[in-house]
């Protein structure tokens, strides 16, 4: 009995340090799913930051980024990103499920890609996830945008979008920037031809340059100016 006990003992030593590890690896786990949910409530009011701009602070590249809210920048760059990115931003809550049903339906191989993507989707993958991966990172990227329609006004989620989005090489950030690179002027003073070319620049600002748009950008644009111009009500919650 008492060899059984001291058996006993010693079993239970062995595994305590094992469950205490485990204990805190999920907690450790738990906080970290946590924190993108209690960031968004602090950047409803406090301008955020992007995975790629700690990526290029950590790797000590510079970031380009003057943040500007959405009543100091031109009406039309708004408008351009929303028919360009996401015409029923005003209308769904965060995620368009029918341009994920369409995308599925297509077969694409790595998830619902860009086409897919509402504006509030791509927040949440800037501030909060990693690039690449979509299959993996679209339910997260889901749930998130969700989160983010949900406490923020829709005005605040294009404010951050056109404050976090990558427009440009060599580290350049946001609307204010962007239009200073591509138009040596700041984004409240562009016109509706230079927001179409900054919007059409989105899907790979590294390598589109909205002051050197080729053939196929120009093209873009003149469609994106066009629909900005016949957005009327899909527009409505950015006034």
């Amino acid at each position: 009995m008492a060899s059984y006990a001291r058996t006993a003992a010693s079993t239970a030593r062995l595994l305590r340090p094992r469950r205490s590890g485990f204990g805190i690896a999920i907690y450790v786990l738990g906080a970290l799913a946590a924190l993108p949910f209690v960031l968004t409530l602090v950047y409803a009011v406090v301008p955020p930051v992007s995975t790629l701009m700690l990526a290029r602070w950590a790797t000590a590249r510079p970031v380009t980024r003057i943040w500007t809210p959405l009543d100091q920048i031109a009406p039309t760059l708004p408008r351009a990103v929303l028919v360009s990115e996401d015409a029923l931003f005003c209308r769904h809550s965060g995620v368009d499920w029918g341009a994920i049903r369409t995308v599925m339906k297509e077969g694409e191989a790595d998830g619902p890609g860009r086409g897919a993507s509402t504006i509030a989707m791509q927040v949440a993958k800037n501030l909060f996830l990693w690039q690449g991966a979509a299959y993996l990172r679209k339910p997260i990227e889901i749930v998130l945008a969700h989160w983010i329609d949900l406490v923020w006004p829709k005005r605040r989620v294009m404010e951050v979008y056109l404050n976090v989005a990558e427009w440009g090489p060599d580290g350049t950030f946001g609307a204010e920037a962007g239009a200073r690179r591509a138009f040596k002027r700041g984004a409240g003073r562009l016109d509706a031809r230079q927001a179409a070319l900054m919007a059409a620049a989105l899907p790979n600002p590294i390598l589109r340059n909205p002051a050197r748009p080729n053939a196929r950008a120009r093209s873009r644009a003149a469609v994106i100016a066009s629909r900005a111009r016949a957005a009327g009500s899909l527009a409505a919650c950015l006034k």
